[in-house]
């Protein structure tokens, strides 16, 4: 079963440059590498991406002739995908070397759509913690799986669980490329995309594999792109917008 793993660029080059190792690590070496780069500005990124391409016939890379912004961008790595399953990878993030063989495994026993492995969060230089935040996000886990080592949900009590509160981490969802494509990213969110395509597919029908796991580190830092906008106040205009949303949807 090869894996597309999608990895949508623009940010850090050190954190990069580590998520990509990250994925060129694992012990389940059947997977393609699609990197989408959104024209970030490093004048040593061309030489590091061709040596890249050019050790690993898994790699592919692309570079965008002008930015496109996180959701478009995202669109655009989903017009790629060539396989049955598929990762959306985070740029600042880390695959545990276990990853794609423990979501391979998952899909090979499950006919479910997504897939939401055990995570552990950490900061800026690598260390573990867990932040109030993802204290919560593992409480509402719990609260709809409970100690289960897997376990497979769907519909109205999966939807209202994340409506409640977002206990998935994005970046560490694997997906049935047919159910993702078939959905996409809805184009105004550039934050809550990631709920709102799983709540579309959940309601659609879709099902979630909930690992207990863990295979993948989920990185907090200031720097992130939900950190910038919940200082700017514009995730939470957003996260309000789709709730809007989904009141009118559910009625």
């Amino acid at each position: 079963m090869t894996i597309d793993v999608m990895f949508p660029y623009y940010g850090d080059v050190a954190m990069m440059k580590a998520a990509v190792q990250s994925v060129l690590d694992q012990d389940h070496r059947d997977f393609v590498l699609t990197i989408v780069d959104d024209g970030f500005p490093d004048d040593s990124l061309p030489a590091y991406f061709k040596d890249l391409t050019d050790s690993d016939d898994r790699v592919r890379y692309f570079r965008n002739e002008v930015n496109l912004g996180a959701n478009a961008n995202y669109r655009k790595c989903l017009s790629l995908i060539e396989h049955d399953y598929v990762v959306i990878m985070g740029a600042d993030d880390l695959m545990l070397p276990n990853y794609l063989s423990v979501v391979h495994e998952g899909f090979s026993r499950q006919s479910v759509d997504i897939i939401q492995p055990g995570v552990e969060v950490i900061d800026e230089n690598g260390t573990v913690y867990q932040p109030v935040g993802d204290r919560v996000k593992s409480y509402l886990r719990r609260r709809l799986v409970g100690e289960s080592a897997s376990a497979v949900v769907a519909g109205e009590p999966l939807a209202a669980s994340l409506l409640t509160g977002d206990w998935l981490y994005f970046p560490s969802l694997a997906w049935r490329s047919e159910a993702i494509t078939r959905h996409s990213f809805r184009e105004q969110y550039d934050v809550v995309q990631d709920l709102a395509l799983a709540t579309d597919i959940i309601m659609s029908g879709g099902k979630m594999l909930v690992l207990a796991e863990t295979c993948f580190q989920y990185r907090r830092h200031r720097e992130s792109d939900s950190s910038v906008r919940a200082l700017d106040g514009r995730r939470f205009a957003e996260e309000r917008a789709f709730f809007d949303e989904c009141v009118k949807d559910f009625q």
